[in-house]
């Protein structure tokens, strides 16, 4: 028989420790002298009672390590639970949203999508505000832990092929990632703190360094202005590109770093691939504002860095409206936002690595049409990349794009148009933020979506972040009988 228990004693002490941490917007409030500090207590109760009780009540089904079921149930209903929770004080807070808007943006915060329902940021409680940036930083956090320590252990969309840098966990995962995620809060909280600290070197007030830090860390991308980055242009802009790629790097080698071993930083394929192609892309996008817009020369390469980084670590950060700058930006911005940053980071999206290796097998097949009896093996990292890992990720490729299909096609059945529908699904599901078009784009935002567009766009958003497979497989009946 299927045991529950082991699964929800992790989430109900994770859930617990959320509701304890709602006192740090409380003192926000009672700091700025809102009265919602109020609603966040009532919210921490709560969210404590609840967790406290779902600990205590299966605490004895604790023990033995989790089994490869309880794990993908776990990695999923952790992200259900956290956004429920965390929707309160939206719910009950001065803006007093509806469940549907306070899970969605929940929801976005911890799966650090970045799309929001809310408008008036600039008036917004504090509270709410540092509440908002905080779900994004924890999901930072969880998604990491989910990278490094989960999916190599369930072998889905060929994370596999990291589970030797992930450390062998399978039968003790849990005191494993207890291990790993202190190392990673480490150096986490360390580039949080180098972050916050730089966007006050550049004249950024305290309330906003700390909040911005918090969700570009996170690779977030919310604001505490409806503007984001537009509200402060300049060396800020230069600053949020410098830390959305150092959160979109992987994680493991910060930890080999700090470790005293240097090499495996720069001898990472991902990192190069990945720091080249911002690069050429960045350089292309300051070509075209100079010549086809008539943009001068550092504000021209400042907007094409900043949005570059932006759209490609998943951030989702805005800093103009880029789709007045013409067609090949809108183009090239909407597949950027398909390729994503390195595995194990915060960054959304497909990811380099598998790209890498999607690469590397048609590469390998167009070798074997013009030999056909020679031997080519794919390889990635100088390594040969096995029929399990390609087989991986060939399916999460097609995976990706028949739901982003899937997806479009439903938000269009709801009355959405063309453009907002497909750019919607493809926002969600790669969590990047903003989408296309006057209503979800670059300067607009969610609210005048139908109910049902959003909890679609919710339900795309946990299945993205999660890699598809890990979500999707708990709606097959083999799982539940196996």
């Amino acid at each position: 028989m299927f045991d529950m228990r082991p699964v929800f004693y992790v989430i109900g002490l994770v859930v617990a420790f959320l509701g304890v941490t709602m006192l740090v917007p409380m003192g926000v409030d009672l700091f700025f002298g809102r009265p919602d500090w109020t609603v966040f207590l009532q919210s921490a109760v709560i969210t404590v009672t609840v967790g406290g009780a779902m600990s205590l009540a299966t605490a004895n089904g604790v023990g033995r390590g989790l089994t490869i079921q309880q794990t993908f149930l776990l990695t999923t209903l952790i992200w259900v639970a956290l956004p429920a929770f965390g929707a309160l004080p939206f719910i009950f807070g001065e803006i007093q949203a509806r469940p549907v808007d306070a899970f969605f943006e929940a929801m976005s915060g911890f799966t650090t999508t970045g799309s929001t329902v809310f408008s008036g940021l600039d008036t917004m409680p504090e509270g709410l505000l540092v509440w908002r940036s905080m779900l994004q930083w924890f999901g930072g956090i969880g998604i990491i832990v989910v990278a490094m320590v989960f999916l190599p252990e369930l072998r889905v969309g060929g994370m596999q092929i990291f589970r030797s840098e992930a450390f062998d966990t399978m039968g003790k995962v849990l005191p494993r990632a207890a291990e790993i995620a202190g190392r990673i809060v480490w150096i986490y909280l360390g580039l949080t703190i180098a972050s916050m600290l730089a966007y006050l070197a550049v004249g950024m007030t305290p309330f906003d360094a700390i909040n911005h830090a918090l969700t570009t860390m996170s690779t977030g991308g919310f604001s505490t202005h409806d503007a984001s980055f537009g509200y402060y242009q300049g060396a800020p802009e230069y600053v949020a590109s410098v830390f959305m790629i150092l959160a979109s790097l992987p994680f493991v080698r910060y930890i080999q770093l700090v470790a005293g071993t240097a090499q495996p930083l720069f001898r990472d394929s991902q990192i190069r691939t990945y720091l080249s192609l911002i690069f050429s892309m960045a350089l292309l996008m300051t070509l075209y504002r100079l010549i086809g817009n008539g943009d001068h020369f550092e504000h021209g390469f400042r907007e094409g860095v900043f949005n570059v980084t932006s759209i490609i670590s998943g951030t989702g950060f805005a800093s103009t409206d880029y789709q007045l700058w013409g067609t090949f930006p809108v183009v090239a911005f909407f597949l950027l936002g398909l390729i994503g940053g390195c595995a194990g980071s915060t960054a959304c999206s497909v990811k380099i690595f598998r790209y890498q290796i999607l690469f590397t097998a048609i590469k390998t097949r167009i070798q074997q049409i013009f030999a056909p009896h020679g031997v080519f093996t794919p390889r990635f990292e100088g390594q040969p990349i096995s029929e399990a890992v390609l087989s991986s990720v060939m399916a999460f490729f097609v995976l990706f794009v028949v739901s982003m299909g899937i997806w479009a096609v439903a938000l269009s059945l709801t009355g959405l148009d063309m453009v907002t529908s497909l750019s919607g699904a493809a926002t969600a599901i790669a969590n990047i933020g903003p989408g296309l078009g006057d209503t979800i784009g670059p300067a607009g935002n969610f609210a005048t979506l139908n109910d049902t567009a959003k909890w679609m766009l919710t339900a795309a958003m946990l299945t993205g972040r999660l890699g598809l497979l890990s979500g999707y497989v708990l709606f097959t009946a083999r799982f539940w009988g196996g």
